[in-house]
């Protein structure tokens, strides 16, 4: 896959475009900005958009195009994000560290999502937030007969509300909820779609709520 995202991030335009994810930008205005966690983050239009407002933006990815694009980006708006390039399994963050993670159509093998998902929680911090947005399992009734619409094939990739239940079963919803949207993303994100959304909280542990 790495060879893939490399291929569509080497062209000069942003295939997803510049400006950041609709839900990602309502969700942002409900927080105080932090240390926010962008996985996956290709070309960079949601890190830097956070990097805007003011959040302090770490962001990993497997694609060194998709990085050059985000650093580019960037520069083009005077702001910083730390951007490693490397596969999932190789992230590495403190356990604790971050205000906020934001999942912005990041789909992994079906296989992976749970633990992927596990492991983004222990970088989370106690009250910390998970904003995500994901095609829902339905999506395959859409991108089956519109391929710009964009959006795994494979429906072991897609998102269900109740997955979420369970693997984010330890946090608090502040909303979760499937929906059917009108996407116009780039190239590759144009048309009806199919998609879960999810804002939840990390709850504190018992020794820091008698602390």
């Amino acid at each position: 896959m790495k060879e893939f995202w490399n291929e569509r991030y080497r062209s000069e335009a942003y295939v997803y475009g510049e400006k950041p994810n609709e839900y990602l930008k309502e969700s942002l205005t409900r927080f105080t900005p932090g240390k926010i966690l962008f996985p996956a983050e290709g070309e960079g239009r949601n890190a830097v958009y956070a990097a805007q407002l003011g959040w302090h933006v770490f962001a990993f990815d497997q694609s060194i195009e998709g990085k050059k694009k985000a650093l580019k980006l960037a520069d083009k708006h005077k702001v910083n994000i730390h951007y490693d390039v490397c596969e999932f399994e190789e992230a590495s963050y403190p356990p604790n560290e971050f205000d906020a993670i934001a999942l912005i159509f990041a789909h992994f093998p079906a296989d992976k999502k749970e633990a992927y998902h596990q492991k983004l929680l222990k970088w989370l911090k106690p009250r910390g937030v998970i904003i995500l947005e994901a095609f829902s399992k339905k999506h395959i009734q859409f991108n089956s007969v519109n391929e710009k619409v964009g959006g795994p094939r494979d429906i072991g990739m897609l998102y269900s509300a109740e997955e979420l239940k369970t693997w984010f079963k330890d946090l608090e919803f502040i909303e979760l909820y499937e929906t059917e949207t009108e996407l116009n993303e780039g190239l590759f994100h144009v048309g009806r779609g199919a998609v879960v959304r999810c804002i939840a909280k990390k709850r504190l542990m018992d020794d820091e709520i008698k602390a």
